[in-house]
């Protein structure tokens, strides 16, 4: 594991004076991804999880179907090298390269079938599992400067939470995370901070994942793939309240 926050010198004023302390600043480092020795990525995100992202990326991208398509990952410095076994790859990988020079998500989301998922969950739940991802923040705490993703499976009791600088990147290590576990995407969802544009409801879409829930806002290019996808995406979590934007009959309420 990568070291996730640096220590610094900063000059601290309030109220009219000033010291000179010690302050904790979380860290970013550009990683670059290389898949069958054809496709390079490169990213800025946080030092951590980085298997857990790659995976997390090839399945929300649409470059792979399954963990199972995966015969390598090799993780040296700041590199990581994927194989995959899949015949389509080719095909994959030019689809993703034009939607986003050219398509963007509207071209994206006509490639993705609607999620199929009879998953319900407690409106009072989700207000107290905001709490526990916030909880479970620890590098926000210390510097204020990540996001923070969390995967939640009530049959299994899993509750995985994975940090970054970038809130695409914290979903895809959390996506990453539950993959290799084999748990079961659809009767499941993603509680995170920020905000909820359609590039992060396409990841959810691909994998069948049937609600993003956020402390944050929608966009309308989010709400559009959650409308037409079949998410239910719920914001504006805070205290006892929320947003449920899309497809509510998930969403118990009392």
């Amino acid at each position: 594991m990568m070291i996730m926050t640096k220590k610094v010198e900063a000059l601290k004023y309030r109220e009219g004076n000033y010291e000179i302390k010690e302050e904790e600043i979380v860290s970013d480092e550009t990683i670059t991804l290389v898949i069958n020795d054809t496709l390079t990525r490169s990213f800025s995100i946080s030092p951590d999880s980085l298997e857990d992202f790659c995976v997390g990326y090839m399945l929300g991208e649409g470059l792979i179907t399954t963990v199972d398509n995966i015969e390598s990952l090799e993780l040296e410095d700041n590199k990581v090298t994927a194989t995959v076994d899949l015949e389509d790859f080719d095909i994959r990988k030019e689809l993703i390269v034009g939607s986003d020079c050219f398509g963007g998500w509207r071209t994206k989301i006509d490639l993705i079938d609607k999620v199929e998922s009879d998953f319900t969950v407690e409106g009072k739940e989700l207000v107290k599992n905001l709490e526990e991802v916030k909880r479970r923040a620890v590098t926000w705490q210390r510097t204020g400067g990540v996001h923070v993703a969390s995967f939640i499976n009530n049959e299994t009791e899993e509750f995985i939470s994975r940090e970054d600088i970038s809130r695409h990147v914290a979903v895809d290590k959390v996506i990453g995370a539950a993959a290799r576990k084999k748990l079961d995407f659809k009767n499941s969802y993603i509680a995170y901070s920020g905000r909820m544009p359609a590039d992060v409801l396409i990841k959810i879409a691909r994998l069948g994942i049937p609600l993003l829930a956020s402390n944050a806002a929608p966009t309308f290019s989010g709400y559009s793939v959650a409308e037409e996808a079949n998410i239910t995406m719920v914001g504006f979590i805070r205290g006892d309240r929320f947003n449920v934007y899309t497809h509510p009959e998930r969403v118990k309420l009392e």
